[in-house]
């Protein structure tokens, strides 16, 4: 396996770690060249990648590509690497064999708080969220029309080491939010990961929700933290009163719990099924 991860941020680089065991090499890419180093540390060969060109070592790098996986979010133009991948998978990606592509739960819209699963109805309402499902699409049929799987991931809220409820209460920027029947769903970082090498390794495509077992009240993920710290929550804001941005706001304008099911029954066990196990294991390890 050769990996390609495009857009090794904070999942991209805990993909390439979860994969690293069964590669021959793991790349991945970077807008910025301040970045190579941490990718380094993680044992990750690292190209420069603008979003608008390929140069010539990342374009020869992609010649022993078997496995791809896209993070990088679709602009006003669509995704970067749509044009690419569609006029040319045979000529400059000769060894593909696998793409997995990273989208997100916000493609459903709001469900008022009902479940969803991968054959749901998709309304979503963000502008973001409409590029993300065009894009799944388009994905979609590139990987048919090439024979070549395609795992569309629809993430949840991401979290895990350097990104939680811990840091926001120790630096005092954690807000205690409350609308009535709000649930949100998250997923740990490691389990983005994990679940991803668990679809390559099988060669799995389709579409699949990573998201942990337990949607959940957004300030009850909040007051967990606080009692593992021995600390008091902070005070409840509601949410009419809370301070939001408006990128925040439209994320509290959608209401759904959002079902892994399909994942699961492939035979993929969460490490971190819920929050209270997940939290607790973090606090224990220190790795908050």
């Amino acid at each position: 396996m050769h990996l390609i991860v495009f857009g090794a941020g904070y999942s991209g680089r805990t993909i390439g770690s979860a994969l690293a065991p069964d590669c021959g090499h793991v790349a991945g890419t970077t807008r910025s060249a301040e970045n190579t180093a941490a990718l380094g540390a993680c044992g990750i060969e690292t190209f420069i990648f603008d979003g608008q060109t390929i140069d010539r070592s990342l374009a020869h790098k992609l010649r022993s590509a078997t496995h791809i996986v896209q993070s990088i979010p679709p602009g006003e133009d669509g995704d970067p690497l749509l044009r690419i991948a569609r006029k040319a998978v045979h000529y400059e990606l000769p060894s593909l064999q696998w793409v997995c592509y990273l989208s997100t739960v916000g493609v459903y819209g709001d469900h008022d708080g009902a479940w969803v699963d991968e054959t749901s109805e998709c309304r979503p309402t963000s502008e973001r969220s409409k590029r993300r499902l065009e894009a799944e699409q388009q994905w979609l049929e590139t990987g048919e029309k090439h024979g070549i799987p395609v795992a569309i991931l629809r993430l949840s809220g991401i979290y895990g080491p350097g990104r939680n409820a811990f840091r926001k209460l120790m630096d005092g920027t954690q807000k205690r939010v409350i609308k009535e029947n709000q649930v949100f769903n998250r997923i740990r970082v490691e389990d983005i990961g994990y679940a991803t090498a668990f679809l390559a390794e099988h060669g799995f495509g389709g579409i699949f929700n990573v998201t942990d077992n337990e949607p959940s009240p957004p300030q009850d993920v909040i007051e967990e933290a606080a009692r593992l710290m021995g600390i008091e929550p902070p005070p409840a804001v509601a949410f009419e009163d809370a301070d939001l941005s408006p990128m925040a706001r439209s994320f509290w304008g959608e209401n759904k719990r959002v079902s892994n099911a399909k994942l699961r029954k492939l035979g993929y066990e969460f490490e971190f099924p819920n929050y209270r196990q997940s939290l607790k294991q973090m606090w224990d390890m220190k790795a908050y």
